[in-house]
């Protein structure tokens, strides 16, 4: 049965625009002196990662946002330089990914200057299976693709199977990784924007496991999780706001929701506290907010657009 409500409409609709004003506003905080001076230097250098790929998603899904101008104004100063990868490299275990990352995320493209530099480094020892797990070797495939770089990773249907979610039905929420598990149907259709190449049975089966863990996430009050998984059923060409754990993830996700627009903390366990500085209120409301910001771009304006119920047929769809 449907859940879906004019209500949550609103929700979602508030929801996604307190988090896309507040991450406008503060993205330049992270290339500021004040960021250099005040934030470890591997965390700031992994938060520009992911407000590059926020920005992929803003400039597909909502292009018109005015808060997308400044998002694209710090990444770009940021891609203009050659002092981001330097400071990726200090996570010598993920150095290789994060470098990945850095070229296929440049927002004019990999084709020149650093990114091209980092490709062509890559090749030789990083763009081939090796001794990968089957997750980092996802992960390492669709940033390739996304580069538009050679590569001799395996297909997208054989990183699927080797990925615990077709043996995941049977298993218990408590031995699944939530977020490995939604990262890995995020890679494998883009975010929700391209259809995952899954027989009908296999699509219905994911999303029950994904259904199972979004309930399990709600119940821990976790912030952080709920959206990805929120993300994930939509990947897999549900509407999280008419399942009955997506609707209960968006309303946890909007009681949550600061009035400056943030999710101020990882969970309902660990939320700022009101006393909390400037900088500690960012470090531990910056990652969740962006997520709920792509979650919330890409569910409301990605694949495809449903036109907008009337109050009339919302309130059929209540009940």
């Amino acid at each position: 049965m449907s859940t879906r409500s004019a209500a949550l409409d609103e929700a979602v609709t508030s929801l996604a625009a307190g988090a896309r004003r507040w991450t406008g506003l503060h993205a330049a905080y992270l290339d500021s002196p004040a960021a250099h001076a005040e934030l470890p230097v591997l965390p700031r250098a992994k938060a520009l990662l992911q407000l590059a790929m926020l920005r992929r998603y803003w400039e597909k899904c909502a292009p018109d946002d005015p808060h997308l101008a400044e998002v694209t104004r710090v990444v770009e100063q940021v891609w203009q330089r050659s002092d981001l990868p330097r400071l990726l490299d200090l996570d010598g275990g993920r150095a290789g990914q994060f470098a990945l990352m850095y070229a296929a995320l440049a927002p004019s493209g990999p084709a020149t200057g650093t990114p091209r530099a980092l490709l062509d480094r890559l090749a030789a020892d990083y763009l081939v299976p090796g001794r990968k797990s089957p997750f980092v070797h996802l992960e390492a495939r669709f940033y390739s693709d996304l580069a538009g770089v050679p590569h001799r990773f395996a297909s997208y249907e054989e990183l699927y199977e080797a990925s615990p979610l077709p043996r995941a039905a049977t298993l218990p929420v408590t031995d699944l990784d939530a977020c490995q598990v939604a990262h890995t149907l995020f890679y494998l259709s883009d975010f929700g924007l391209r259809d995952l190449l899954l027989p009908e049975e296999e699509r219905e089966r994911a999303l029950h496991v994904v259904e199972r863990l979004t309930d399990h996430c709600v119940g821990l009050g976790d912030w952080d999780v709920v959206p990805k998984l929120m993300l994930a059923q939509y990947c897999l060409g549900a509407d999280p706001l008419r399942t009955s754990s997506g609707a209960a993830g968006l309303r946890m996700l909007a009681a949550a929701q600061a009035p400056d627009g943030a999710i101020p903390g990882r969970s309902a366990g660990e939320r700022v506290p009101v006393d909390a500085t400037p900088v500690t209120y960012f470090r531990k409301s910056y990652k969740v907010t962006l997520v709920v910001a792509l979650m919330t771009l890409v569910v409301t304006g990605g694949r495809t657009k449903e036109p907008a119920l009337t109050a009339a047929t919302a309130l059929r769809e209540a009940l």
